[in-house]
């Protein structure tokens, strides 16, 4: 070791889902929408004008935090918008938990939370999920320094109501309670409406699954403005242009266009049920999915088995080698033809059929 070396922050990294390189696969490992982003977007990008970035772009993203406000029916200091969810989350984290008390989630939950909790040294603890998978409300009356809730939850799919989480936050008012809500808007019931409740609680979202804007990077935070007030003062701390101008212009593109973002939703709705029931006839079994990506086991051929078959066809979805969940494939929900292709090819080899 060169004796520099003994002062680096030793953290082991998060590792983001594969980005394969192939022009012809079908890739269902990251949860990215299968359909383009809104017809508006491009408009937009093809009209930018491009002395703009010449400039640095606007430090309180005045226009994409007017535009989330006025979507989501809060005022502008409830509204929070960083570098993707990740950005948000990770602000959060290094803003809101500060204190001795570890911090709590799932143990099967995104794999992020972690990873943050390691490199900015607060104390976690990750009560087990049931047999079910699902969180039990009751890990989480003790007494701690906040508590982080994927709802629906990633990678089991799994979404819980208000009553659940209204439940927690009532055993949690004197700490942040964080609410995940990258996959909300493909049947689950928004966190949104306890704003009204409870000062404490922060509902973070993205424009990277339903917005089909993964390539943008765009997240954002509801909360109440002593929060988000909070949040921006770690902001501004360390780097005060975190969205460019390409990225505020094309969000509130995006967000204008609500008719092709709900049709884009029913589209991966309708795909995902179609999908579970034939997968069913096959053998498979998993939750029932709140997601744009199931959470699938076979009765009889191992998860890896099937993801090391699927990828050799260049066909990507995601496995997770890790206890309890290392028999489940992560398949995130493409198109109808993807879906297709996926099913024709599980349908041959659990047949026994060579390609």
């Amino acid at each position: 070791m060169r004796p520099w070396e003994k002062y680096f922050r030793k953290v082991e990294p998060y590792v983001p889902g594969e980005q394969p390189k192939f022009e012809k696969m079908i890739k269902l490992n990251t949860n990215e929408n299968p359909y383009p982003p809104s017809p508006e977007v491009e408009k937009v990008l093809r009209e930018v004008n491009c002395d703009k970035l010449k400039m640095y772009p606007d430090p309180t993203s005045e226009v994409l935090v007017k535009a989330l406000a006025e979507r989501y029916q809060v005022k502008e200091e409830q509204v929070f918008v960083g570098v993707g969810s990740d950005d948000v989350l990770g602000m959060a984290f290094l803003t809101f938990f500060g204190s001795d008390k570890p911090i709590l989630f799932p143990d099967i939950t995104y794999s992020f939370y972690d990873v943050w909790a390691e490199l900015f040294q607060i104390p976690y603890e990750r009560p087990a999920l049931d047999a079910d998978f699902r969180i039990k409300k009751e890990d989480y009356y003790k007494e701690n320094g906040g508590v982080v809730i994927t709802n629906p939850n990633a990678p089991t799919s799994i979404c819980e109501n208000l009553d659940f989480l209204r439940d927690i936050l009532e055993h949690n008012q004197d700490v942040v309670v964080i609410v995940d809500e990258a996959y909300i808007d493909f049947g689950g019931e928004s966190a949104l409406p306890l704003l009204k409740e409870y000062e404490n609680l922060l509902v973070v979202q993205t424009f990277s699954k339903s917005r089909s804007m993964a390539g943008m990077r765009i997240g954002y935070a509801f909360g109440h403005p002593a929060l988000i007030q909070a949040m921006n003062d770690v902001k501004y701390s360390y780097n005060s242009y975190t969205m460019d101008y390409l990225t505020l212009v094309t969000g509130v593109a995006a967000l204008e266009d609500e008719a092709y973002f709900k049709e884009n939703c029913d589209k991966i709705i309708a795909t995902r049920q179609r999908t579970m029931e034939r997968l069913r006839q096959l053998g498979f079994s998993f939750p029932d999915s709140k997601t744009n990506f199931l959470f699938a086991t076979h009765k009889t051929v191992p998860a890896k088995e099937l993801f090391e078959a699927l990828r050799k066809e260049k066909i990507f979805v995601r496995y997770f080698d890790k206890p309890r969940i290392d028999n489940y494939l992560r398949i995130t929900i493409g198109t109808d033809e993807e879906m297709d292709a996926l099913i024709h090819f599980l349908e041959n080899y659990l047949n026994g059929n060579t390609f």
